[in-house]
This record gives structure tokens, C-alpha cells and sequence, in this order.
């Protein structure tokens, strides 16, 4: 019983010494935890204030945030108890999270015409781009150059729909200012924001980018990255959502 309590208590200290000593990484788990679930309760909330077809919208991007914040309290006590990168939980999150910000993509057009094998589409590459990337990340360096490449063509396939795809199309034919200037948004979300995800695995060992940084700084991108792209993402829907309820209003 002493052991464990010894245990306990060093793991403890060992978490406090990294947040008093202004751990960069760990601030970011602590920071994305509490901003997602914010963002969580806030796009929930704000469900009541929008026109009913668009209500499904700030619902998936509460879930979307609120899912993230519960798996961001999981990986800040990871990464604190232990000081490597919490792969595994990054990826179960990643791989319930990306697959709604892809239907994020169809609520956002359904309105205007979208079709179910829109969102076939984009769910397909995403999880390809995912399970493609946990493959490469945890099957060995002497392979996961190729996964990564694999991996990559999920990601530009949605990048294609969203720029000249049935999203882009769509956009196009609605005649909607509102979701002209949010998928002009939603584009720089996807070439810049989630650029860093392959990125970011490029970086690892045995990858083409290998030692352009510290693997462990790895963690502070995607920290960053997934509070900008996943709460961007609902303000997004939100703006959109509240400007097409006022449209709504005044016809």
C-alpha cells in the first residue's frame, strides 16, 4: 500500500513540476480541455436562437468540440503522468471527431442540394486518412513513409471536394453570401489547419521530414491546431447559421 502511495504521490509531482515549470505541451491539454468544452456548451446553447434546419449543424459541432474536451482531459493526465505523446487517445478522438466535420460539411450544404453520397464520400477518405496515419504511426519506421502517402490521398480528396467537388458546386449554385464567405473559411481551415496533421506525421521518425523538429513539439502543433480547426469549425456553421435565420426572418 506504501508503494503505491509513493507512486502516486511522485506521479503527482511529477505532473505539478510540469506545469509550474511552464511546460508549453501541457498548458496546451489544460488550455484545448477547457476551450473545447466551452465551445461545447456554447454552440449547444445557442441551438435555440437559430432557424430548426440548421439546429442539427450546432449540434454536431457541440458534439464535435464537447467530444474533444473529454478526450483532451484524458490526454493532458497521459501526458503529464508520463511525458510522451498520447497517440492512441489522439486517434480515437481524431477518428469520431474528422468524420463530423466532414457531415459538417453536407449539413452546411444539405439546404442548398446536398446529397447523401456527398457525405459517403467525404466519411470514406476521412477514415482513410485516419486509420492509414495510426497504421503508419504505430506499425514501425521501416514502413510508414508508405502509409503517410496513403494517409495524404485521404486528405487531399476532401481538400478536391471542398475546392472543386459537389461541395464546391453546390456552393457555387446557391446564391448564398453567407455560405460563400463560410466555405472561403472552411477552405483556409483545410489547407492550412489541417495541413499540419501530415505534417505533423512527416515529422516522426523514419519520415520524410524526419528531424525538422523535436517529435515532442509535435504535440504542441496538434494541440494547437485541432482548438483552431475543431472551434473554427463551429463558428463557422454558427455564422452561417445565424445569418441564413435572420435571411429566413425577414422574407
Amino acid at each position: 500500500m506504501s508503494t503505491l502511495f509513493l507512486n502516486a504521490m511522485s506521479a503527482d509531482a511529477t505532473a505539478l513540476s510540469r506545469i509550474t515549470n511552464g511546460d508549453p505541451i501541457a498548458i496546451t491539454f489544460f488550455l484545448g480541455c477547457m476551450a473545447m468544452l466551452a465551445s461545447a456548451v456554447f454552440f449547444f446553447a445557442e441551438r435555440s436562437s437559430v432557424d430548426p434546419k440548421w439546429k442539427l449543424s450546432l449540434l454536431v459541432s457541440a458534439l464535435i468540440t464537447g467530444i474533444a474536451a473529454v478526450h483532451y482531459y484524458y490526454m493532458r493526465d497521459f501526458y503529464l503522468a508520463t511525458g510522451q505523446s498520447p497517440t492512441a487517445f489522439r486517434y480515437v478522438d481524431w477518428t469520431l471527431t474528422v468524420p463530423l466535420m466532414c457531415v459538417e460539411f453536407y449539413l452546411l450544404t444539405k439546404p442548398f442540394g446536398a446529397k447523401g453520397s456527398t457525405l459517403f464520400k467525404l466519411i470514406i477518405a476521412s477514415l482513410a486518412m485516419l486509420i492509414f496515419g495510426f497504421i503508419g504511426e504505430t506499425s514501425g519506421i521501416d514502413s510508414n513513409i508508405m502509409w503517410g502517402v496513403l494517409s495524404t490521398l485521404g486528405y487531399l480528396y476532401i481538400v478536391y471536394e471542398v475546392f472543386a467537388g459537389d461541395v464546391s458546386k453546390l456552393t457555387k449554385e446557391s446564391n448564398s453570401p453567407a455560405l460563400a464567405n463560410a466555405m472561403f473559411l472552411l477552405k483556409i481551415f483545410i489547407t492550412l489547419g489541417w495541413s499540419i496533421y501530415p505534417i505533423g506525421y512527416m515529422v516522426l521518425p523514419g519520415n520524410l521530414l524526419s528531424g525538422m523538429f523535436e517529435v515532442s513539439s509535435i504535440d504542441l502543433f496538434y494541440n494547437i491546431a485541432d482548438a483552431i480547426n475543431k472551434i473554427g469549425f463551429g463558428l463557422v456553421i454558427y455564422s452561417v447559421a445565424v445569418a441564413e435565420t435572420a435571411k429566413a426572418k425577414k422574407a
